[in-house]
């Protein structure tokens, strides 16, 4: 019979290199995070969420499913802990990041006293665009918020409440910024009237869906309980047909939504936030889009990140 070799781990603080925790007799098939939750015994105050476990103080974090002894260490291991912060789970993060905009948007939707002038306060504008864009606005973070509950599975546990913190800024900030503009008295309607706000009301009513499509397809990919890894391909869906073209059609569709939207309303604000959105979206697809190309050998050529045949 074969003797087990053991690990011997070491924990040193990443900034001070202080000595922090001796691991003794650790099981060669351990996980980083079965290291972690070691750790977590000796450190109640760092949970294992709360851990990153590196084996250089510059490199990136150890994920939680490597194997120790696939490591590229020898029997006795040297990590290097930092403190991530406070950590909340990723269906809180979703929920305040959705309900903050909801809720703000409304507040000047229904212009409560102390936004615009005294003799505005409670009152509706006359504009038809203005209700119509209520409902769109609604409707998208009401979406959002049935799917954190309902659809999303998350991969991560946590994210920082420093991250949070941050984000909900953001996103608050910008529907505030956007609802003030949409809802005030002297707000203009769209150039081309009733023809500009019913083609774009079809083009975010489709990519609204086209959204949801893709989330129910990303949710169906891996069942219960599955390990396998698999790349999203088309379904039968004919929304999931921009499979073909691009790595994260959910982040096309999302863009897609907030241009229409910004047709519809056509508001600077809107449009200013649509661009950021682009941005930050591009950069997460296109992350998504190496990882699937470093990860699958036969991932399709002709796939680009979020922009068929361009990006």
């Amino acid at each position: 019979m074969s003797r087990t070799t053991f690990f011997e781990v070491r924990i040193l603080d990443a900034n001070t290199k202080e000595h922090l925790c001796f691991l003794d007799k650790v099981e060669p098939y351990s996980t980083v995070g079965d290291i972690k939750s070691l750790f977590h015994k000796s450190y109640p105050q760092w949970y294992p969420t709360r851990q990153a476990l590196r084996l250089d103080p510059k490199e990136k974090p150890l994920r939680d499913d490597e194997i120790l002894q696939n490591l590229p260490v020898g029997t006795t291991a040297t990590m290097f802990f930092r403190d991530l912060g406070p950590q909340l789970g990723w269906t809180m993060v979703f929920m305040a990041e959705c309900i903050g905009p909801l809720l703000t948007y409304l507040l000047f939707y229904f212009r409560v006293p102390y936004i615009y002038s005294h003799e505005y306060g409670f009152t509706s504008n006359p504009h038809p665009v203005v209700r119509l864009a209520c409902a769109c606005h609604t409707f998208h973070y009401m979406k959002r918020l049935m799917e954190t509950i309902f659809v999303h599975r998350f991969s991560h546990g946590t994210m920082p409440l420093g991250t949070m913190v941050r984000n909900c800024t953001y996103y608050w900030g910008f529907s505030a910024w956007l609802a003030y503009y949409i809802n005030h008295p002297l707000y203009t309607p769209p150039s081309y009237g009733a023809l500009q706000v019913n083609y774009a009301l079809v083009m975010f009513a489709m990519c609204e869906l086209g959204n949801f499509s893709i989330h129910l397809t990303l949710t169906h990919l891996r069942g219960e309980g599955s390990r396998s890894r698999r790349f999203p391909t088309p379904t039968k869906n004919p929304f999931t047909w921009l499979f073909f073209f691009v790595s994260c059609p959910n982040y096309t569709y999302e863009v897609g939504a907030w241009v229409s939207f910004s047709i519809m309303t056509q508001c600077l604000p809107v449009a200013l936030y649509t661009l950021l959105g682009f941005i930050q979206m591009t950069v997460w697809a296109k992350g998504k889009h190496r990882a699937y190309i470093r990860e699958f050998k036969d991932y399709p050529n002709l796939r680009m990140a979020i922009i068929p045949l361009i990006l």
